[in-house]
């Protein structure tokens, strides 16, 4: 007997030993087969991650995360411990302790799956999870399964538990395109990890489990369910006591969808990296983990969304209440859930969803989607005028049941207290854009009213006419060719004969009205359309078109006629603003351009901008090709040049003429102590305009905010800003375009589909309150920075008549700057000229 029970046991052990070693042996065998499709341990420890392509503002604030899967990548340490032992207790309890397959774990699953009859029990660890998501496939197979065993081993010594851990929350999957536990908390609360609760944290956790199933978004009861396992399981496991477990259990499931967050609100310059980096680096550089610095300013990228937004719907309102968006019948009692009601319309802009739930004789009451009850008073509903046909409006509403009723579903502009003021989506659009004029770079972009109801960029892609912002090159081109800002011309009727047609061409003024002789200052300042056509016609289209594409517009763009003074060819905001750049900043042509620089994942730059910039150090002041017939230096003294001699002289007792010292023509490039200049010459912008003709063209139309059509800019209280309105015809496109020596503005209103904007509207009504606004914000605590009289210039005294030279006695003389190879020239009687196309007697031309 005892002889077989030895034999017995002898032969047990042999039994198990040989499947012991045939299994070990099969493993082997399968080691040695699977090794080729196995991760090295190099590309295991130098993963890519797919890594959204990131924008920032110039100061590293994010703008936006663009990528088909949402993943922000954090440290291991950057990971709270309350997210560390949520996961740990959902997925892993003994995670730290095992070396990457729980034995204890594959025991204890398989006896819960026996008793209850169903898989209920998970094996795979938190390590086999991470090897699967990140370096295998997803099949349900056994070669799979080996792989993920090896590569499990491989990982437990090849890296720290803290390393894989990181790893794990980096690229679980948890719905909702979000990849990684940051950007879960992104997606489903709207909070970065640092901010999530108890009850936030174990629902995440509770997640990966089944991402579909368990989506607290999607099926929040289940979710709930299996958060009430998570709490369980971190309360046995001691990471929370009874207390916070209880009320984290309480707390109603708050998920719901969240687009990524961001610090700054620009998509338009979003959406501009991301063609300018596919450009540059392929499709692929999406996923890549580039990083994008553009030059954007995140102060006054907030300035330049609400000015556009609240300049718009001021707009809106002045043109008639069109109703409700929807209408939704309501229970008479009780409170439904109003977010299902108002869940299919989105917010906009800065405008809100919101359902009427009660209408008094001067207020409402609403509810405002994702922010709650809110109250409408009856400043914020008296301007409803109803919108009737032909741009009409109806009377002023006397109560609000005129404007609302319960149920109505309506956009409201709310704020966090409570309180709220009715709104409507605007028709028409707008485009704002701001840049540095010394170097080009775009500090503030807004290409229209909301970026996500429609992705048109009307800063880049919106080409239309400027009318008479337009104006200031002309009258730029005027000053380079005899004319001087005292010449006449006459603001009088013209017809225009059109060659080959019947039909004459017969301008007018915005004003329908004419103001007879005009000087060419007031011309600008008072935006006079006749006396531009007369501009133009004086120097000639050809002469004036050479001279404008110094600005950086294309003559092709350009009509070869007359109309061109009053704004006819086609641009973009970003034109104009460019070409308005030149005069901020003394006469140079710069480039604009909205990125700094591009990182890659590992935070090495791959492309940084070279800006050519303005150096007023680097040239004499005249554009290249020209010279400074005017100054002359002699044994170091400054000399006025004869004709600017004579027209001090002409008028008897004119003793106020002043003249700014002149630079000598062709000396060499020297700071203000007499250093080297301190650029380079390939990093210094190109003069394309003297600096005395862009400095007259500035106080010219420092004079349109002082006096002109742009006076409603004096709000802002500030004597370095100058700039131009533009209104074309039937005002189907208005502007305003101005600066000061730091920053130039751009204002464009109109509508997609060429129409009206309204009989009374312009771009002093329509645009310029957009800029006043922007500005106000943008120059907050900005000290005033006065233009610098560029040397060259003379001052005299001049009939405010005639444009002719007076004495320093005269009562009605007014001062007067010129350029000094540009001056008025005494005839024998004592009479002035201005330019070869006005009359000796200082009678207008034309």
């Amino acid at each position: 007997m005892k002889w077989n029970y030895f034999r017995v046991l002898v032969i047990a052990f042999g039994s198990v030993m040989l499947i012991t070693l045939l299994g070990a042996y099969a493993l082997a065998c399968s080691y040695v087969y699977l090794v080729p499709s196995l991760p090295s341990i190099e590309s295991m420890r130098n993963v890519d991650l797919q890594v959204p392509l990131r924008v920032f503002t110039r100061n590293g604030a994010l703008i936006a995360q663009i990528g088909e899967q949402r993943r922000i990548p954090v440290s291991y340490d950057q990971i709270p411990d309350l997210v560390k032992h949520a996961f740990v207790a959902a997925e892993d309890e003994r995670f730290f302790e095992h070396h990457g397959i729980d034995y204890f774990g594959v025991v204890r699953a398989v006896l819960v799956d026996i008793i209850s009859g169903e898989k209920s029990q998970g094996a795979s660890t938190i390590t086999m999870q991470a090897a699967r998501n990140m370096f295998l496939t997803l099949d349900k197979t056994a070669r799979r399964k080996l792989q993920e065993t090896f590569v499990t081993y491989r990982m437990e010594h090849e890296f720290t538990k803290q390393e894989i851990f990181g790893l794990y929350l980096n690229v679980i999957f948890f719905g909702q395109r979000a990849y990684g536990v940051a950007a879960a908390a992104e997606a489903f609360f709207g909070k970065p990890l640092d901010k999530l609760d108890v009850a936030e944290a174990a629902t995440i956790a509770g997640v990966p489990k089944a991402p579909s199933r368990y989506n607290p978004i999607v099926n929040p009861e289940l979710a709930t369910s299996r958060r009430a396992y998570v709490l369980r399981r971190m309360r046995e496991l001691g990471f929370i006591d009874v207390a916070t477990a209880e009320a984290a259990n309480r707390e109603p499931m708050q998920a719901r969808a969240h687009a990524p967050l961001y610090d700054v609100e620009a998509p338009y310059v979003a959406e501009m990296a991301r063609l300018e980096l596919r450009q540059r680096f392929g499709a692929a550089a999406e996923t890549n983990g580039y990083k994008v610095y553009t030059t954007i300013d995140g102060r006054l990228q907030a300035a330049a969304n609400r000015a556009v937004r609240v300049g718009l719907i001021e707009y809106d309102r002045r043109h008639g209440w069109r109703g409700p968006a929807g209408h939704v019948d309501l229970p008479a009692h009780g409170e439904p859930h109003y977010d299902n009601l108002v869940d299919e319309y989105a917010t906009i802009g800065n405008l809100s969803p919101a359902l009427v739930t009660a209408v008094s004789d001067k207020s409402a009451r609403a509810y405002v989607k994702g922010i709650g009850a809110a109250q409408i008073d009856w400043d914020g509903l008296s301007w409803a005028r109803r919108k009737l046909r032909n741009d009409a409006v109806g009377p002023a509403p006397k109560e609000a049941t005129q404007i609302l009723s319960r149920g109505d579903v309506v956009y409201v502009v709310a704020d966090a207290a409570g309180h709220a003021q009715l709104g409507q989506i605007p028709e028409a659009q707008s485009a704002l854009v701001a840049l540095d004029p010394n170097d080009g770079s775009i500090v503030a972009l807004v290409g229209g009213f909301d970026y996500f109801t429609n992705k048109y960029n009307r800063v880049t892609q919106a080409r239309r006419l400027p009318g008479s912002g337009f104006k200031p090159f002309l009258y730029s081109a005027a000053l380079e060719n005899g004319l001087t800002p005292a010449t006449v011309l006459l603001d009088a009727p013209i017809v225009l004969e059109n060659n080959g047609s019947e039909d004459s061409w017969r301008p007018e003024n915005n004003e329908r009205e004419f103001g007879g002789p005009t000087r060419l200052r007031e011309a600008l300042v008072h935006s006079r359309n006749l006396v531009s056509i007369r501009v133009l016609k004086a120097i000639g289209v050809p002469t004036a078109i050479d001279y404008i594409t110094r600005f950086g517009f294309d003559a092709k763009t350009m009509p070869h006629d007359l109309t061109l003074a009053l704004g006819t060819l086609e641009v973009t905001p970003l034109d104009i603003a460019a070409g308005y750049a030149v005069f901020a900043n003394g006469g140079y042509r710069i480039s604009p351009y909205f990125i700094d620089r591009i990182e890659d994942a590992a935070g090495k730059v791959v492309w940084r901008a070279a800006p050519r910039m303005v150096c007023t150090q680097c040239d004499n002041g005249e554009p290249p090709g020209e010279g400074s017939a005017a100054p002359t230096q002699t044994a170091g003294a400054i000399k006025v040049s004869e004709p600017a001699q004579a027209a001090a002289t002409a008028a008897p007792g004119n003793t106020s003429a002043t003249t700014a010292p002149a630079t000598p023509t062709g000396a060499p490039a020297q700071g203000t102590h007499g250093e080297p200049a301190p650029l380079p010459p390939a990093e210094v912008a190109s003069r394309v305009i003297s600096a005395q003709n862009a400095y007259l063209v500035a106080d010219m139309m420092s004079d349109v905010i002082r006096r002109g059509t742009g006076r409603r800019a004096l709000s802002l209280n500030r004597t370095d800003i100058a700039g131009k309105t533009g209104t074309t015809n039937e005002a189907k496109d208005t502007w305003f375009n101005g600066f000061n020596r730091n920053l130039v503005a751009t204002v464009w209103v109109g509508f997609d589909q060429e129409r009206s904007l309204g009989e009374s509207e312009e771009g002093a009504r329509t645009a310029l309150p957009i800029w006043i606004q922007f500005m106000g914000e943008a120059l907050k605590g900005v000290p005033e920075q006065p233009r610098q009289m560029p040397d060259g210039l003379v001052t005299l005294r001049i009939s405010p008549d005639t444009g002719t030279l007076v004495s320093a006695e005269n009562p009605e003389g007014l001062p007067e700057m010129f350029m000094v190879n540009h001056l008025p020239t005494a005839d024998a009687a004592g009479t002035t000229t201005q330019g070869p196309e006005t009359q000796a007697s200082g009678e207008p031309i034309f």
